[in-house]
């Protein structure tokens, strides 16, 4: 391919030295075009400026030397798999050996007499000076080394693709591209914060001129991430605010009046009522309400909920309440029916463990009307469910569910206003990143009366201790969890099994009283172990996580989380929050020898809060953006350079001069190479075409 034909959406495999053997290879790291090569950064870059002299080699330090080859000849070793190539080398003030394991073919490219440039780390072996699995570059007598003298850039690799190979092939493209690249972020934006031109940024991310140079490269790039995202999210909310007319609801109808006055026993708090005075600001017009409830464990979000589906009822519309699992879907459902059918209303529930006629008498009763409310889990997404009017939909623990998904429930109905919800407080960072085109609520206190949940880490060698504790409990009448991180047993015993804790449990405590529940088992015998719990005729629940959300038995006031080292924060405050629910006070047992610092940190912040927003900024930082929400299920792929824990202000910058610029500017008119690009970076991950 010539070089006026190369562009940044050409394939890679057409640059020279490609092929589709290395695309192929390329295609495993992400790089499927010329712009993904661009975007490949380093992951890491060596120092090579400062050339030593073999004289001058240190012990455990690494080198930039430039050699002549004395001698070079391939060795057997004394394991099988394994061959070593020995290279004499002199500079003149001194020998020393370079050695590789498992490398063919170097006497030929590294034969005597050649001079090369050589980088690696020198060790002392048995009194001998050599350098072990250097990298190298073979130099004519006059030619000056491009990766020796300057700081070189290590890449993500992968198996057939040499690090020198990515170097070349990256630095080859460069000079190709970069002079038609456009700079899409508008100028008056790069002067107010004094950002250099993409151009410049993305030619020092590969070979910076020093560390001032690479950090003024790595801000303005990751400036543009963010605020390609910003925008992206910014611009799907504006036009989904323009395009999309839902049904206009009213906050103050008959079924939301005899709820608050007749049917709840409690007031609400000052909380829940200013978070439904911001619901009731949005379904009161014609735009769809897209909105995020946070709340912590035992909040009232349920509450809320209710008060905002019966909003829907009374308008004459349908309502859904969707929940990742069948068992948080049932207990919605028990929870909820009463309620509703003291007020004369109807609801059901729409699972994947109804029989095939129940299944379609249920189907017919959402289609004409007959129900209120359905509550499910992702049976509701299936295309055979249809509604007659769906005004308000319920994503309860959402982050358990992608956007696709979630929008896939809104198209159920036309335009209905939807309320997503989760117990899992999340950190700022994110909610202007994963959740940007959702407006936030946050319920910030819990009801009267809650009692504070006391944890404490217990060591095995207390164990019996604890048992002689939990039985007094259930001698009183009260109930116990008892948590376990695996289902079954594997190889490794000293990791406790549901299954083999419960048969000890059993024989201990008597086998009527402890019930086992994990996700293995069939739907009928969740439930019938559930229920039985609920009924307190088990007095204990063995269990994995299956319990993690939304299980609520008040009379439940003890959990015991064995090996809790091994779970994530956010999951131990989720498991938690099953106790203290009622009038006594909870107790939560971590029992485990944790023996690595990430496990004694996650204790250690267990025992010392209940704060769950503090709990998910340890968790964001223990275990990083990506693994606590899973970006890519909301339709962000992982960012390349921006970081969320790092770069916080140039996330609020971002999103700043993103609103700035769709204020001025909605449909970007003004802005064709902005809006193109946007297009296609988001259009599918983020449905811009469905609403834009």
């Amino acid at each position: 391919m010539t070089k006026e034909h190369i562009e940044l959406e050409s394939p890679v495999r057409f640059l020279k030295g490609v092929g589709p053997v290395r695309a192929e290879r390329l295609g495993r790291l992400g790089i499927q075009t010329v712009e993904d090569l661009l975007w490949h950064f380093p992951r890491r870059y060596e120092d090579r400026r400062d050339l030593t002299t073999l004289a001058s080699l240190e012990h455990g330090k690494f080198h930039s030397i430039i050699a002549r080859v004395v001698s070079i000849e391939k060795r057997k070793t004394r394991r099988k798999n394994m061959s070593l190539t020995v290279a004499l080398l002199t500079d003149g003030s001194s020998l020393a050996q370079a050695v590789w394991f498992n490398r063919k073919g170097l006497d030929k490219i590294l034969p005597p007499g050649s001079r090369a440039a050589f980088y690696g780390k020198a060790e002392n072996w048995r009194g001998i000076l050599q350098i072990n699995n250097p990298e190298f570059e073979v130099l004519d007598e006059e030619g000056s080394p491009e990766d020796t003298g300057a700081i070189v850039p290590i890449y993500p690799g992968t198996q057939g693709l040499f690090q020198r190979w990515i170097r070349e092939t990256i630095r080859r493209t460069l000079p190709l591209v970069i002079p038609e690249m456009q700079d899409v972020i508008p100028v008056d934006i790069r002067k107010k914060h004094g950002f250099m031109c993409v151009q410049k940024a993305i030619t020092q991310m590969h070979f910076p001129e020093d560390e001032k140079k690479w950090r003024e490269a790595r801000r303005r790039l990751a400036f543009e991430e963010f605020f390609f995202l910003q925008l992206a999210l910014g611009f799907r909310r504006r036009r989904y605010e323009e395009d999309l007319r839902g049904p206009v609801l009213q906050g103050n109808g008959e079924m939301v009046r005899r709820f608050k006055d007749e049917i709840l026993p409690f007031a609400l708090t000052p909380a829940q009522r200013r978070v439904m005075g911001e619901i009731i600001r949005d379904i009161s017009r014609p735009v769809p309400m897209n909105r995020l409830l946070q709340g912590d464990v035992g909040s009232g979000k349920t509450v809320v909920a209710v008060m905002f589906m019966l909003c829907a009822v009374d308008a004459g519309c349908q309502a859904a309440l969707m929940a990742p699992t069948e068992i948080l879907a049932r207990q919605h459902y028990e929870n909820i029916r009463g309620w509703f059918e003291s007020l004369g209303l109807r609801a059901t529930l729409l699972s994947g463990s109804l029989t095939t006629k129940e299944r379609a008498e249920t189907l017919e009763g959402i289609r004409t009307t007959r129900y209120d409310l359905v509550v499910g889990t992702h049976a509701l997404l299936e295309d055979d469910v249809r509604f007659s009017r769906l005004g308000a939909v319920v994503v309860d623990e959402q982050h358990r569910f992608g956007v696709l998904q979630r929008n896939r429930l809104s198209a159920k109905g036309e335009h209905p206003h939807v309320l997503v919800m989760t117990a899992t407080p999340i950190p700022r960072t994110l909610t202007l990143s994963v959740y940007g085109d959702l407006s936030v609520s946050v319920i910030d206190e819990l009801p009267p009366g809650r009692k504070k949940v006391t944890t404490k880490s217990v060591p095995k060698t207390s164990r019996d201790s604890l048992l002689l504790f939990l039985r007094k409990t259930m001698g009183s009448g009260r109930q116990v969890y008892w948590v376990c991180p695996l289902v079954e047993d594997n190889e490794d015993l000293s990791i406790p099994s549901a299954e083999r804790r419960f048969e000890q449990l059993a024989n201990l405590f008597g086998a009527g009283r402890v019930g086992l529940l994990h996700g293995r088992l069939n739907a009928g015998e969740k439930e019938k172990t559930m229920s039985a719990f609920i009924r307190n005729e088990i007095k204990m629940l063995v269990a994995t996580t299956v319990i993690e959300v939304g299980i609520d038995v008040p009379n439940a006031t003890v959990m015991v989380i064995e090996e809790a080292h091994r779970f994530g924060l956010s999951q131990l405050h989720q498991l938690r929050g099953r106790i203290g629910r009622g009038a006594e006070r909870g107790y939560c047992f971590l029992l485990g020898d944790p023996t690595t610092d990430e496990g004694k940190f996650r204790i250690n912040v267990m025992c010392e809060t209940s704060d769950g927003f503090r709990i998910a900024e340890k968790d964001l930082v223990l275990r990083g953006p990506g693994e606590v929400c899973g970006l890519r299920q909301h339709g962000i792929t992982d960012f390349r350079v921006a970081d969320l824990l790092k770069d916080r202000d140039l996330l609020e910058t971002a999103r700043e001069e993103a609103i700035e610029l769709i204020e001025k500017d909605p449909n970007l008119q003004g802005h064709e190479a902005l809006r193109e690009v946007l297009f296609r970076r988001f259009e599918k991950t983020l449905d811009l075409a469905v609403t834009g």
